[in-house]
C-alpha cells in the first residue's frame, strides 16, 4: 500500500529510481583522523592520590566539559575545590559495590585497541561525507555512575562503560529495579557502543535537531541520524544500527505497514505536542499505543525506513545534502508494502 493510496491529503510525487551505486560504500583509507583516548576511569583508579591530584587538573583544563560531567553531575562528589577532590574519588571508588563494578569494568574493557579502531573508522567514514565538520578532539572512557552512556559535548565524547557491560552480569543485575528496570538493563549491551558514540556526536554536532516541529518532521531527524549511523558503520548489522535486538528488528520489519496505517488513523503524523513525540521516539519498554510485544522508538525506525528508501530513489545524492533536506520531500516518496 502507497503513502498515496494511505493519505490522500498529500500530493504524493512518484518516486525516481536512480541506478547510482551505494552512497555509503566508500574508501576511507585516505581519510585522517586525530583522536586521542583517555581512560579516565582507570586513571581514577589506579592512581595513587599524589597522581591523581595531578590529573584531576590536567583533566580540568584539558578536558574541562567531561571533568565536570563526571564529578559534577555523574559523581555525588560536586565541584569542589580540587585540592580536596583526590579524597572524594578515592573514598566513592571504595565502596564495595563500587569496587566490583571497576573489576567488571576492567574485565569487559581491559584491551580498548579494537573499540577504539572501530571508533576511529566510524569518524573516518564521518569525516568522508563530512569534511568540513570538526570531528571529536578526545573520546574519554569512565564510570558514570549509570548517569549516562555516550555523551558528546562541543569537543570530545564521554562513554560510561559500565553501561555496556551486559545485562546478565552481577553488578548490572543488582541495580535497584525501581529505578533500572528491566529494559534498561537490557539496553545495556556490548555491540551499541560504537553506534552510541557516532549517534551522539552526529546529533549534538552535525544534524540540528527540529525546533518543535511535527512528529513526522521528528520521525524524518532521527531517520536522518540513524542513517548517518548507518554510514559510518555499513559493515554493522541492521539491527545494531537502529538499537534493537534482532527479534525487535524482525518484529518492526513485519509490521511496518501496521504502523503507518496506526499513525495515519490515529492522525498522529502532523501532531505538536511534546507527549505524541516521545511516544514515538523516546526509549522505554515497547512504543507507547502499539502491542506491548513490540519494540520501544517506532518512529526512529520508521524515520530511518524513510530516509533509506529516499536513499536509494536518490542514490546519487550526498549525505550533507540528505541532512538539509526538508522532511516533506523524504516523506513525500515513502512507500509501504502489502
Amino acid at each position: 500500500m502507497t503513502l498515496k493510496s494511505i493519505f490522500l491529503a498529500l500530493i504524493i510525487l512518484p518516486a525516481v529510481v536512480s541506478c547510482s551505486s551505494d552512497p555509503l560504500d566508500v574508501d576511507v583509507s585516505d581519510v585522517s583522523i586525530d583522536i586521542k583516548f583517555i581512560d579516565m576511569d582507570s586513571a581514577f583508579v589506579n592512581s595513587s592520590p599524589s597522581q591523581l591530584l595531578e590529573m584531576c587538573k590536567k583533566y580540568k583544563t584539558d578536558i574541562k566539559d567531561i571533568y565536570e560531567y563526571q564529578i559534577g553531575h555523574c559523581w555525588p562528589i560536586g565541584n569542589i575545590p580540587t585540592k580536596d577532590v583526590d579524597d572524594s574519588i578515592k573514598a566513592y571508588l571504595s565502596h564495595p559495590y563500587m569496587v566490583r563494578l571497576e573489576n567488571r569494568i576492567k574485565e569487559t574493557f581491559g584491551d580498548k585497541a579494537e573499540m577504539q579502531n572501530k571508533i576511529v573508522d566510524g569518524f573516518k567514514h564521518l569525516k568522508f561525507h563530512f569534511p568540513e565538520k570538526d570531528m571529536p578532539e578526545s573520546v574519554v572512557f569512565l564510570n558514570s555512575g549509570f548517569a549516562g552512556s555516550a555523551i558528546s559535548m562541543e569537543k570530545d565524547i564521554a562513554v560510561g562503560l559500565e553501561r555496556y557491560l551486559g545485562n546478565n552480569v552481577d553488578v548490572i543485575q543488582e541495580l535497584p529495579p525501581d529505578e533500572f528496570y528491566a529494559w534498561i538493563k537490557e539496553a545495556m549491551d556490548r555491540q551499541f557502543l560504537e553506534r552510541d558514540v557516532m549517534a551522539s556526536w552526529i546529533m549534538t554536532n552535525i544534524i540540528e535537531e527540529p525546533k518543535g516541529g511535527s512528529l513526522v518532521e521528528n520521525i524524518v531527524y532521527w531517520g536522518k541520524i540513524i542513517y548517518l549511523v548507518e554510514a559510518c558503520y555499513p559493515e554493522d548489522s541492521e539491527n545494531t544500527i537502529i538499537r534493537y535486538s534482532q527479534e525487535d528488528y524482525d518484529w518492526s520489519i513485519e509490521n511496518e505497514l501496521a504502523y503507518w496505517e496506526y499513525l495515519v488513523k490515529q492522525e498522529l503524523l502532523f501532531k505538536l505536542d511534546d507527549r505524541t513525540k516521545m511516544n514515538m521516539l523516546r526509549e522505554g519498554p515497547f512504543t507507547p499505543g502499539l502491542p506491548e510485544v513490540g519494540p520501544d522508538r517506532l518512529g526512529q525506525y520508521l524515520g530511518w525506513r524513510m530516509v533509506r528508501q529516499y536513499m536509494e530513489n536518490h542514490s546519487d545524492l550526498s549525505l550533507k545534502e540528505l541532512i538539509n533536506k526538508n522532511y516533506n520531500s523524504i516523506l513525500q516518496e515513502y512507500e509501504t508494502e502489502e
